[in-house]
């Protein structure tokens, strides 16, 4: 895939809230990441609002096992609630994605440079990423490194289709979109042998307005281009 990686990320816990279990203050994961939540490990990796990240597919590695918990949520009025949440444990995931210009921002016609994007894209991977790696929730941490897709062995090789039932795919953003508006995307997966392959969100024909919603302003005042961004690393690396 032009402009892409493979990577694998992995972690203890994972918590992919169903928004259904959110209305009485409970938290219930679904059994497979959202196409939003590995969108945002990709931006984590590396993002700049000059790129569109598209995620193509992702393989679960390990068995589908879930854990519960009880948690005392952040109350600000005061309180002493205790929540039931139930995580994914023990979480491995192979990823395949790839990024593409966004269109929706000419400003930033100056900052297309493939080659250089792509580079600096690899070598934030190699280091783990360029933020924090969480899985859907941020007492989730994980780790990213790179890997080649498909290569090791998973649990669900062979095992055939799995029908996942509707869930969110995920959130539409006017910077993204050309849209004034905020929306949410959902569909129906499937996994295969293990593999989900991602429609594109264009693509998603279930689509609900939230709010509307302004993009916000980047331009070459408050972004910086490629050529800088690798010159400081080759520095760095070169120190």
């Amino acid at each position: 895939m032009r402009n892409g990686i493979e990577f694998k990320v992995y972690g203890k816990y994972a918590l992919f809230t169903d928004p259904l279990t959110k209305l009485g203050g409970e938290k219930l994961t679904y059994s497979v990441p959202t196409y939003q939540a590995l969108k945002g490990i990709v931006e984590a990796i590396y993002w700049k609002p000059t790129l569109l990240f598209v995620v193509d597919e992702i393989r679960i590695v390990n068995a589908i096992r879930m854990e519960s918990k009880g948690i005392r949520p952040i109350e600000y009025g005061g309180g002493n609630t205790l929540a039931n949440y139930t995580y994914l444990k023990d979480v491995c995931y192979e990823v395949r994605a790839h990024f593409e210009f966004n269109m929706n921002r000419p400003e930033l016609e100056h900052d297309r440079n493939e080659n250089k994007h792509h580079n600096i894209l690899k070598r934030s991977l190699q280091a783990g990423g360029r933020r924090d790696i969480f899985l859907g929730a941020r007492e989730c941490q994980a780790y990213v490194e790179p890997c080649v897709f498909g290569e090791e062995p998973g649990f669900y090789d062979n095992y055939g289709e799995i029908h996942l039932g509707n869930m969110v795919h995920g959130i539409n953003y006017p910077d993204e979109t050309g849209r004034a508006k905020m929306e949410v995307r959902l569909w129906n997966p499937v996994m295969k042998d293990g593999v989900i392959r991602f429609i594109r969100p264009e693509e998603c024909t279930q689509v609900r307005t939230i709010s509307d919603m302004q993009p916000k302003l980047f331009n070459e005042t408050n972004v910086q281009s490629a050529d800088e961004l690798l010159a400081e690393l080759e520095l760095e690396g070169n120190a």
